[in-house]
């Protein structure tokens, strides 16, 4: 947690590319905390580990199934996870394991290391599943698979922080 209580809960999201997961992650996160009122308490990004996409908007696929649940995407642009980043997040939240290893070697210090999360912990529907599946070469329909798996992993993490940062607790 921030040590300013005043400060926003800084959580970044990240998957390959930041095309598809971690977006969908970030935009669900953030609009979790625009309808409890607590859009001032966080601060949502999303990242990815390489850099093939950076610049470019999220997938169309992502996008459309994003906007069939009433969620706007179009303003995404794709960017690469900066480790000099480390210092000013309090999670960072990997949507594979493959994403958590490269961030855990990444993290300049043990304790940033300890700030790496995988997004499916938070969700007990998933005891032995600890992947975001990649939807990227699949059809739309996994889009919204992976959408529906996203959003109720991040309603967890929400709920698990929402009362710490509604508290203002360093």
């Amino acid at each position: 947690m921030s040590p300013d209580a005043d400060a926003p809960f800084r959580v970044s999201f990240v998957c390959s590319g930041n095309i598809c997961r971690s977006p969908m992650a970030g935009i669900v996160f953030a609009q979790l905390a625009a309808d409890a009122g607590l859009s001032d308490r966080f601060h949502v990004e999303s990242a990815g580990t390489g850099d093939w996409h950076v610049g470019e908007p999220a997938d169309e696929r992502t996008i459309a199934a994003l906007a069939a649940r009433g969620y706007d995407g179009s303003r995404h642009r794709a960017r690469q996870f900066d480790p000099d980043r480390f210092p000013d997040l309090d999670l960072v939240v990997a949507l594979d394991r493959s994403h958590e290893r490269i961030l855990r070697s990444w993290a300049p210090t043990m304790d940033d290391a300890a700030k790496v999360t995988l997004l499916l912990r938070y969700d007990d529907a998933w005891p032995q599943q600890t992947d975001v599946p990649d939807p990227y070469y699949a059809d739309r329909h996994e889009f919204d698979r992976v959408l529906s798996t996203v959003e109720r992993a991040c309603r967890a993490l929400f709920r698990q922080l929402e009362p710490a940062v509604r508290q203002g607790a360093p």
